[in-house]
């Protein structure tokens, strides 16, 4: 099995809220510099679902990466956690796109790599919380696509997915070549082992630019968005505290029962 992960350095999801700060002029968010970037969680998950495979079936993992200025020390984690090889499509052209084109620039980065069965997704990224890009990923290549995935099972060049629902799950059935996004609900990503993590800082990842991949810098990026974002800015939330009293327990009890039922809370 030929398995493509598709992953996204993102500003640490568990940073204090406090921490981000937003540009209004720019409509970007201003990098809190105590807070390192890690591999948006949800990717785990899809690296996870991919070594899974791999140790079923055996296999090769190649890690897909889109970004400006990314970190190697970031970065790497797929291949320290036991992916095979690191491609990074790194170029100023690829800064600033919407859903659109980051799926396009990834989708051409895959015709390249041409030889896979399947490509993993993360739901959605950290950062923005689209999750639109895997499904655009399949659209462009004209595959079949499953979402929300919390488990995968590969037979007889079919992949069987139970796909999370509100109250539960569906099981479909896909043929291969296909691709899925993974779902948190799929456990806990693997932790790098020391020796996972020596062998990733000895690999060197595989450096495209948009020559490379076959595109004009005019489809990627900020050039190549489909949407405009209008207005960037961090809500403000405030909170009114109000006490309730009565002659004893029972009635301020009482009393604190008819102000929810006034906010319609029972």
């Amino acid at each position: 099995m030929n398995v493509i992960v598709c992953c996204k350095q993102v500003l640490d999801p568990e940073a204090p809220p406090a921490s981000f700060k937003i540009d209004a002029a720019s409509n970007k968010v201003v990098p809190p510099q105590s807070v390192p970037p890690v591999i948006s969680p949800f990717d785990e998950n899809a690296v996870e679902a991919a070594l899974k495979i791999k140790d079923a079936q055996g296999g090769k993992i190649t890690a897909l990466s889109l970004g400006v200025n990314l970190l190697r020390d970031v970065v790497k984690k797929p291949l320290s956690m036991g992916a095979d090889e690191l491609i990074l499509l790194e170029d100023e052209a690829f800064a600033d796109g919407d859903s659109w084109s980051t799926a396009y620039a990834l989708a051409m980065a895959i015709k390249k790599i041409g030889d896979y069965d399947l490509i993993f997704c993360g739901r959605q990224a950290a950062d923005w919380d689209g999750g639109q890009v895997g499904s655009g990923i399949a659209e462009l290549l004209g595959l079949p696509s499953v979402t929300l995935a919390k488990k995968i099972e590969i037979t007889d060049g079919k992949a069987k997915v139970e796909r999370v629902t509100p109250d539960g799950y569906d099981v479909i059935e896909v043929s291969l070549p296909a691709l899925i996004t993974v779902s948190n609900e799929l456990g806990q990503a693997r932790y790098p082992t020391i020796k996972g993590i020596m062998a990733a800082k000895r690999k060197e990842p595989v450096v495209w630019k948009p020559a490379d991949i076959g595109v004009e810098p005019s489809q990627l990026g900020a050039a190549g968005r489909h949407t405009k974002l209008l207005k960037l800015f961090q809500p403000v939330r405030e909170g009114k505290c109000q006490m309730i009293e009565g002659e004893s327990l029972e009635e301020a009890g009482a009393n604190l029962a008819l102000k929810l039922r006034e906010a319609k809370v029972l």
